[in-house]
């Protein structure tokens, strides 16, 4: 495919500017014109990239420098829109935030200055006037490397309100784009962890989609802003799309241990083992590229939902059960107890398990009192503190995922707690923020609140598969 790919990144000064109803509305309006549209979310966000789904009829994807290395997020980019028209990427948090204490690492900035990315600024104008050209002047001038290729102004009040504000930005050389007025903000429903999950909401999910492409076709200038996605040009150096199937691609770190292959691919006549992967409405929180590495390491990935599936796809050989909201859920997860007894026998029959946060809190004896599957001999329960925040691991010991001393970076995100908070045979010794142990290793579970991104080191999948495989 062609690395010129058009291609925009939606940014704002800061959390709550309105970019996600930008980013989402631009991703609808332009699908609606007959354009394919690549959706891509900066950072380890699993919830809007729901809802970028939604709006564009494509997986939506993520791209952390921090999770993956700066040098993957060009070919994640390319291997996500293969085959687009256009590309939009909302940013996180305000375009210059990042990794804390790590400069520009995983900020949004850097994600555009990857992929050579003019980006569309969106300002929350609901309480200034002539000040927004100092505010969009300073962002514009930070990092000469960032290309600010518009405004869209969020939350304008009136046709006053806009004339001054457009007066304003006259001075500070960046085009105003789009106009979204105050009145009619889309409702996307959050609680604890963010946004409520696209397949938690269904229908209502689809109208606040409907809702932000009106407002954006409304309110902004799609002629302008796909000539400014066009005039993008070729994503630097050379970069080829990643590949599940050849994932050689990324460099290993000085400082790491690589996963070794841990067996060739099965043979034309031997079946591929069943790994179940969770989903549903509890269990929402995956990449895309895990699957596709698990399928291209000879997987035959088959989804169940521990809501509503009382029993395990046929075959199961390998268990992945990811983040989600299983605290939520928690009333109807325990009444499941045909599947809680499934998942036990087959962990506890040494078959391999990957779990992560939700799957770690569904694999506890117990979640707020109600009884979980018992497969590790701990209790989880809700609190009120939020862990958030990258992490630097290291493997501690062997496990279905990695051999011990192999480095991932990983993220924590979770309002939960889990007593004790790690096994006999850790799974993580974590270096950041500060340095201890997490996690569970028994037999073949590896269970942990520790998402991590699977495309950073491809061998964690290809061991996984074997593991299935032989086990």
């Amino acid at each position: 495919m062609s690395a010129s790919v058009p291609r925009l990144v939606v940014a704002a000064p800061s959390s709550g500017s309105g970019k996600t109803t930008v980013a989402t509305g631009l991703m609808a309006a332009f699908a609606a014109r007959g354009l394919a549209v690549s959706p891509h979310k900066v950072g380890p966000d699993y919830i809007d990239p729901g809802y970028h789904a939604l709006a564009t009829g494509r997986v939506g994807r993520n791209l952390d420098a921090y999770l993956c290395g700066p040098e993957l997020v060009g070919p994640l980019f390319l291997h996500g829109a293969r085959g687009c028209d256009l590309a939009v990427v909302e940013g996180v948090m305000g375009l210059y935030d990042g990794a804390a204490g790590e400069g520009e690492l995983a900020s949004t900035a850097q994600v555009a200055k990857l992929l050579r990315a003019p980006v569309v600024l969106v300002v929350d104008a609901s309480s200034q006037s002539r000040s927004v050209a100092a505010l969009v002047h300073g962002f514009a001038s930070w990092d000469p490397e960032v290309r600010i290729g518009g405004v869209i102004l969020n939350k304008v009040g009136s046709d006053r309100h806009e004339e001054l504000l457009r007066e304003a930005l006259d001075s500070a050389g960046v085009p105003v784009l789009g106009v979204l007025r105050r009145v009619g903000q889309v409702e996307t429903p959050s609680r604890h962890l963010g946004l409520v999950p696209v397949a938690e909401r269904q229908g209502a999910a689809v109208e606040a989609v409907a809702a932000m492409a009106a407002q954006v076709l409304d309110g902004c200038d799609l002629v302008a802003l796909e000539a400014l996605a066009r005039a993008a040009g070729a994503v630097p150096g050379g970069t080829a799309p990643w590949t599940p199937a050849s994932p050689a691609h990324h460099p290993t770190r000085s400082d790491e241990k690589p996963t070794p292959r841990s067996g060739p691919a099965p043979s034309d006549g031997q079946r591929a083992p069943v790994v179940a992967v969770a989903g549903g409405s509890a269990f929402t929180f995956s990449y895309a590229e895990h699957t596709e590495l698990l399928t291209a390491a000879g997987a035959e990935v088959v989804t169940f939902d521990p809501l509503r599936d009382e029993e395990l796809p046929e075959g199961t050989r390998g268990l992945v059960i990811g983040g989600g909201f299983p605290e939520v859920y928690a009333t109807e997860l325990s009444a499941n107890e045909p599947l809680r007894k499934a998942v036990a026998e087959l962990a506890n029959g040494g078959a391999p398990v990957a779990a992560e946060c939700a799957g770690l809190l569904y694999l506890c004896r117990e979640l707020d009192g109600l009884p979980m599957c018992g497969v590790l001999d701990a209790s989880a329960r809700m609190s009120e503190r939020l862990t958030l925040g990258y992490r630097d691991a290291v493997a501690v010991g062997d496990s279905v995922l990695a051999a011990a001393g192999t480095r991932m970076r990983g993220h924590e995100f979770h309002r939960t707690v889990v007593e004790p908070g790690s096994g006999a045979e850790p799974a993580w010794g974590v270096r950041t923020p500060r340095p201890r142990v997490e996690g569970f290793v028994q037999r073949g579970v590896h269970a942990s609140y520790l998402h991590t991104h699977w495309a950073s080191e491809p061998g964690v999948a290809r061991r996984f598969v074997e593991r299935c495989r032989t086990s």
